[in-house]
């Protein structure tokens, strides 16, 4: 049971998922962000925050920079108000994926995000399928991050019963497809291996498959879909390879131009995605909402309770 010292709050990034988790939680949601003329942003909690714990929802998606602006002066406002605990509450965190110095003369972009979010004055920090999971050891307050899977394995154990494979887009990703093989009880893995330029953002090319999708229903598991660049290209590649069927399913559902016209012009069947960033349902975009999670991750956060095991499938 929630007691009245528990505050959510919210800006302009993607305020129908906060009112969602509110709606489960039995709260309101309080609204903060107003801009001025010149776009400045200005945040105003308009209730009193004092010894309370605060719930900030705010994804750091498109656009990234005002969002995680916005993020950055909520928490700051929270703390001047002397809210006892202030938790971010960031389903979707921008600039994850640059989180190594892969080249020479290049930041570690989003170890400084983490750091600037902690230095605000934030006391922990809630993410969903963060790109990499060492990132939670860029700061020294607690970092909870949490599994779309949660919330899409149900829906994906209705539409998958048999003949099916898990496929990886890249390396990277294959503990996430071993999981989801094994929840979801699949035939197999396969993992399609590809080249990146990192000099030049948004390129790669699908080289190989290691695996069989002959004749199988195959579905590529990603964190995220950006420009769907490396998304079509795998497609290309398992249906040269014999696939039956192709679907996708990924947690960030970004969508940068091309993504969606790349996506209908493929073969893919359909792409499940949630909404940490704003979505909605169109052509062969599935959304699932990951609100039942994160109330559930907050109700742990308030009450003590373990979320690796309530929250993990």
């Amino acid at each position: 049971m929630l007691n009245d010292d528990i505050v959510l709050i919210t800006g302009t990034a993607n305020l129908g998922l906060a009112k969602a988790v509110g709606k489960i939680l039995k709260r309101p949601v309080l609204e903060t962000a107003r801009r001025f003329a010149d776009g400045e942003i200005r945040i105003t909690i308009p209730e009193n925050v004092r010894s309370k714990r605060v719930f900030i929802i705010q994804p750091t998606c498109p656009p990234v920079n005002n969002n995680l602006m916005e993020i950055l002066l909520m928490i700051d406002a929270a703390r001047r108000a002397s809210a006892q605990e202030i938790t971010a509450v960031i389903p979707y965190f921008g600039y994850s994926r640059q989180d190594r110095k892969e080249q020479p003369r290049v930041p570690v972009s989003v170890a400084l995000v983490a750091n600037l979010i902690e230095y605000a004055g934030a006391s922990r920090v809630v993410t969903v399928d963060i790109h990499s999971e060492q990132e939670q050891g860029f700061i020294k307050i607690p970092w909870d991050n949490l599994y779309a899977s949660y919330s899409l394995i149900p829906i994906l154990r209705k539409k998958y019963k048999k003949n099916l494979v898990i496929a990886s887009p890249d390396k990277n990703g294959v503990l996430r497809a071993t999981a989801y093989a094994r929840l979801l009880k699949a035939d197999g893995v396969a993992i399609v291996y590809k080249e990146r330029d990192i000099k030049t953002e948004n390129v790669s090319l699908a080289l190989e498959l290691i695996g069989d999708v002959s004749d199988k229903d195959v579905l590529l598991v990603d964190d995220m879909i950006d420009t769907a660049g490396t998304l079509v290209g795998a497609v290309e590649l398992l249906k040269k390879k014999g696939a039956r069927s192709i679907s996708a399913v990924a947690t960030h559902g970004i969508f940068s131009q091309p993504a969606l016209e790349r996506i209908n012009d493929s073969v893919l069947k359909e792409v499940y995605v949630t909404d940490t960033v704003p979505q909605k349902n169109d052509g062969k975009i599935k959304v699932v909402s990951v609100a039942k999670l994160l109330a559930e991750a907050i109700k742990c956060i308030y009450t003590g309770e373990s979320i690796s095991k309530k929250l993990f499938p």
